[in-house]
């Protein structure tokens, strides 16, 4: 089809149209579909010594430079950082596993919870220390010891109390178990202690005697990790069961810490270490802004990419073995990288180009047939207009020959040709319709010949619109 130049009128239609269309769009587009992202986020995170914390300072870092502010809520663990992230107190929160969803129970899925994986960043090992205690065999050995499980509530406790009760150092119900006097085993009598601190706190206990044993569910990063392996005076234990606990607990995951990793001159640890472990989950709710979700997982890439005592270069951050559904933007970037446009944008420009893409391409899936659309459009407005005026013509004759009109009637008549004839002169048609509209006006002025006729031959107006030919014949339908 074959667009003809548009006339003035027609291009501000057009103008107006696209503006009404354009703003529309924007704004259903900024309220609906894509709102801008927020610039301040909170990441719940554990203790002010824990590497969860740690983490959240690199994260603050790396975002900052983003223009994004991430403010940390640091708290006693994953068990708060779950309840946070539930409430919406917290936009992000690293989660111990073991603790989400899907670690609960395999069969659930997205549908039973708001909340999503970002990734796995790390592996968090189940360190065990002890006041050179024989664990080699197990935890029983931990029967009428004190023992530092991590604070009440905690994933640590959760952890702890669970690995106690599977050797007996805990009956059923979780209560510790007592011993009796004068045993063979040579455990001390009495019941186990266990001491609700963890972190720091617990590795001082430790180290000044007031505890025979701690056990700490943390990555290697963490300072009372790092500060224990160093300390000659505590043993970090090695157990035999590590395969048979995996398969216990499908949460836990088989680590090792390898002979003279953690100081080769000194050639510590002697022999290696078989250690379970879990992994730290990155969670948020799944309204959170996609733009934001990339963010973080680009942030996760840099800061867990590197190699630890427990894990390998790339290993982290990953998608597998999450506590919470995957995100769809972490199954789109674990498969595609990072979006195209992030990859060489600034992060606010990139998103605002994004944004202006998702107005753009649905205004131009409308604009396409509109320009198609709009020249028929106004060619059927123009039609209308002529159409009218003969229609108005028609009635007019015909009804002029079917009778005498008065001297009222004819008046009224000569005025309505008038007008019909002032309002074609005032509308502005295109040029393609200049053949009908003179047309149109020899029709108008034909009527009123006939008009004048009638009015001065009294009776004879009826074989006077009988006889007279008709100069012109218009074809309404053309």
């Amino acid at each position: 089809m074959t667009i003809r130049p548009m006339n003035r009128g027609q291009r501000l239609a057009l103008l107006l149209m696209l503006t009404l269309l354009a703003a529309a769009g924007a704004w259903s587009v900024a309220r609906f579909v894509s709102p801008s992202p927020p610039r301040t986020l909170t990441l719940s995170t554990g203790t002010a010594d824990g590497a969860y914390h740690q983490f959240g300072l690199k994260y603050q870092a790396i975002l900052k430079e983003s223009g994004v502010s991430l403010v940390l809520a640091p708290s006693s663990g994953s068990v708060e950082n779950l309840k946070r992230l539930g409430d919406g107190s917290a936009s992000v929160g690293f989660v111990q596993g073991g603790l989400g969803l899907l670690a609960l129970d395999p069969l659930k899925g997205a549908s039973d919870t708001n909340l999503r994986s970002l990734a796995t960043v790390a592996f968090e090992p189940v360190w065990i220390f002890s006041r050179k205690l024989d664990l080699s065999s197990g935890l029983s050995a931990l029967v009428g010891k004190r023992i530092a499980v991590g604070a009440a509530d905690s994933g640590n406790y959760t952890v702890a109390t669970s690995l106690l009760a599977t050797y007996g150092v805990l009956n059923a119900k979780g209560a510790p178990v007592a011993t009796l006097p004068g045993n063979s085993s040579g455990q001390s009598s009495g019941a186990t202690q266990l001491i609700l601190e963890g972190g720091m706190a617990a590795a001082a206990k430790l180290q000044t005697g007031q505890a025979d044993a701690v056990i700490l569910v943390a990555a290697p990063q963490a300072q009372a990790v790092a500060l224990l392996l160093q300390d000659a005076t505590v043993e970090l234990a090695s157990l035999r069961h590590v395969e048979g606990l995996a398969r216990r607990f499908p949460y836990f995951q088989v680590v090792s810490l390898k002979r003279g990793s953690i100081d080769p001159q000194r050639n510590l640890p002697l022999k290696d270490i078989a250690m379970i472990a879990t992994t730290a989950n990155l969670v948020a709710p799944e309204d959170l802004h996609p733009a934001l979700a990339y963010l973080l997982l680009d942030a996760a890439r840099q800061i867990h990419s590197r190699p630890s005592l427990v894990s390998r270069a790339g290993d982290f951050p990953s998608p597998q073995g999450t506590d919470f559904p995957l995100a769809q933007e972490a199954e789109r970037y674990f498969k595609n990288g990072r979006p195209f446009l992030q990859r060489y944008l600034p992060f606010w420009l990139a998103n605002f180009v994004e944004r202006l893409i998702l107005v753009l391409v649905p205004l131009v899936a409308v604009l396409v047939p509109v320009f198609k659309f709009l020249p028929s459009l106004l060619d059927w407005r123009q039609q209308n207009k002529l159409f009218r005026h003969y229609g108005e013509l028609k009635f007019l004759e015909g009804d002029m020959s079917s009778r005498v009109f008065s001297a009222d009637e004819t008046k009224a008549a000569f005025a309505q040709l008038v007008r019909m004839e002032r309002d074609i002169i005032a509308n502005k048609f295109a040029l393609d319709f200049s053949d009908r509209v003179f047309t149109l006006r020899q029709h108008v002025d034909y009527v009123r010949e006939k008009l004048e006729a009638q009015a001065n031959s009294g009776m004879g107006a009826v074989t006077t619109a009988v006889t007279t030919p008709r100069t012109v014949a218009p074809d309404p339908t053309r």
